[in-house]
């Protein structure tokens, strides 16, 4: 069962990953650590909501598969992108990646 959620959350963060690349929000370069001393939620005190994607779930979420951790009881990133993403018709795709990635964690 959990190796089941490990490859789906590994398979979607992957696509998500594929997607920000595709759609020009993937940033070459990485954040100052002062950037990671972030208050707020989604980093939103230190940096954008694709980099908070980029530098902090997407490695979070491969640090878990690695280690075998358990995930959160949920996820609540896509009401989030959909905020940010609001009138960026490029970004539609990503932040339905990003609600099928909050899928997978929903109390059955």
């Amino acid at each position: 069962m959990k190796r089941a959620v490990y490859t789906r959350a590994a398979e979607k963060i992957a696509a998500i990953e594929a997607e920000m690349k595709a759609i020009g929000v993937w940033s070459p370069q990485p954040l100052p650590e002062s950037a990671y001393r972030f208050q707020r939620a989604f980093a939103a005190d230190t940096m954008s909501f694709t980099q908070w994607l980029q530098f902090v779930l997407i490695p979070r979420v491969r640090s878990i598969i690695e280690r075998g951790e358990d995930f959160p009881q949920g996820s609540r990133i896509a009401p989030q992108a959909v905020r940010e993403f609001e009138g960026y018709h490029r970004a539609a795709r990503l932040t339905a990646l990003l609600g099928e990635f909050d899928a997978l964690f929903e109390k059955q």
